[in-house]
């Protein structure tokens, strides 16, 4: 039995689906509050000031908090099916196919919302591990149900997964996140080609 853990954003995708889904679901007053607010971490972000985990965190404050959180699973499940298909890079999908062929655990571990992922993996056959956004009263509180998953990958597979039960593992990334997963792995793709 094999193990294939695939990150979501820029490794199966050609774009990042977090921003994509935050764009399509914004009200107009969100997206002009989010370009004064964003701009700036974004240049922090690239000096190398601020993580990605805290953009996300701050985003997900602006982009979700308060809204109903029935409605955020509605647009994601459109998202799923409207938007996802065209964004998956041709040879990701042939990887997603070789893996689940022979029969291997195939897991996307990402840092963007169940929202949109959890009804494209189970339509593709996937497994899951994610960030899902917490709630209370049907509203959403603008935070995740427990800490980010992107710096956290690592602890949150081992925690799903008995990685001895696997012959073999493999794993796709292609941040500085992913690294730490990747390092779980026998065979390692980073940005679309294999090292080691």
């Amino acid at each position: 039995m094999q193990l294939a853990l695939f990150d979501f954003d820029h490794t199966l995708t050609t774009r990042d689906t977090y921003a994509g889904f935050l764009r399509r679901i914004a009200t107009p007053e969100q997206l002009a509050r989010a370009k004064w607010n964003v701009a700036p971490w974004l240049l922090a972000y690239r000096a190398r000031l601020m993580s990605a985990a805290s953009i996300r965190a701050r985003v997900t404050r602006i982009g979700f908090g308060g809204r109903r959180l029935d409605d955020v699973y509605d647009a994601g499940a459109r998202y799923a099916a409207q938007v996802l298909p065209g964004l998956i890079r041709p040879e990701m999908r042939h990887a997603l196919k070789t893996h689940l062929q022979r029969g291997d655990t195939v897991v996307v571990v990402s840092a963007s919302l169940d929202a949109y992922l959890q009804p494209w993996c189970r339509a593709e056959g996937l497994e899951l591990i994610c960030n899902r956004l917490e709630s209370r009263a049907g509203l959403c509180t603008g935070r995740y149900d427990i800490a980010d998953c992107g710096p956290r990958k690592v602890e949150r597979i081992q925690a799903q997964y008995d990685l001895t039960a696997f012959e073999r593992i493999h794993a796709y990334g292609d941040s500085g996140e992913d690294k730490p997963m990747l390092a779980l792995a026998h065979a390692r793709w980073y940005r679309g080609r294999r090292i080691s």
